[in-house]
């Protein structure tokens, strides 16, 4: 029997994504309860939940093997834990989000200047103070356990360090960003000694390469259509894709099949135009994966 993988899943906020973005890959986790320990359909996996931040200390120290965080938080703690490869998705949207430095809108605060002696609340304490730190900056940075606006909303910190990806949520509490620290997104990391065991790091390996292969699957999708041959040159140029379109004549017609794989935010100008050129029958289909 092979040796298993121990690999950490996010708990928390990622945990519904990290588990559809498995599915998607090829593999059911499935969370029976509250047990930390979901089963996966694959017996060279054992999965354990744990929480983002405190994944890459984890890994770091063996008691998982792989696992999936976020770089903040590798950076929060200095893990060192081998970076197999990023993986952009979340709860809200498939893009990076950021730590943010914000204050009240009536604030004087304009720049992390204006912060000397003053305090910040965040949950990413030591990054923070790093940060300041380098910039010869004092500042009183302490730790929140949550609904970190608030705190300087009702003046217990003069400003904050918070994590978003649209700014909605920060805007919502009457707060302005001042400055952006540093750009986050989900990576996927293992442990030294699990990537230098041949055998864990094509587990390893496999894992990485699907879960990019499903995520650039959801931002792709496949278009069929059929084509009269005098619009065929029309059409195809046209056509965005990966490489070049298929095309293949239909059975004793004058007719091509023209198929092709293109970006999901294109589709809904591109369909009318291809239409408009003279394509009928135009089929839309989702991509599971793209390797």
């Amino acid at each position: 029997m092979k040796a298993q993988l121990k690999l950490g899943v996010p708990k928390g906020s990622l945990q519904s994504a990290t588990i559809a973005l498995f599915k998607r890959s090829g593999w059911k986790i499935n969370v029976n309860g509250r047990s930390y320990f979901p089963e996966i359909d694959d017996d060279t996996i054992s999965c354990a939940i744990c929480r983002a931040q405190e994944m890459s200390r984890y890994v770091e120290n063996g008691t998982l093997e792989a696992g999936l965080t976020g770089k903040d938080w590798i950076a929060e703690y200095r893990s060192d834990v081998h970076v197999v490869t990023d993986l952009v998705y979340s709860k809200v949207s498939s893009r990076p989000a950021r730590w943010v430095l914000a204050v009240p809108y009536q604030s004087d605060i304009m720049s992390l200047e204006d912060l000397n002696g003053k305090k910040i609340a965040t949950e990413l304490v030591n990054y923070t103070r790093r940060y300041f730190e380098n910039k010869g900056i004092d500042v009183d940075v302490e730790f929140s356990w949550g609904a970190t606006e608030a705190k300087v909303v009702s003046g217990l910190a003069d400003a904050i360090v918070e994590v978003t990806e649209t700014g909605s949520t920060i805007k919502a509490h009457g707060l302005r960003i001042i400055h952006d620290l540093m750009q986050t997104n989900t990576q996927l990391i293992a442990n030294h000694a699990a990537w230098k065991d041949p055998e864990k790091r094509i587990k390893i390996e496999q894992i990485a390469l699907l879960l990019k292969g499903a995520l650039l699957g959801e931002k792709l999708v496949g278009l069929k259509m059929n084509v009269p041959e005098t619009c065929l040159g029309k059409i195809v140029s046209l056509l965005p894709s990966l490489n070049a379109p298929t095309i293949a004549s239909l059975y004793k017609s004058t007719w091509f099949s023209v198929e092709t794989v293109v970006n999901t935010n294109v589709v809904r100008n591109l369909i009318p135009d291809l239409l408009k050129a003279g394509a009928e029958g135009i089929i839309e289909y989702p991509l599971n994966k793209v390797v």
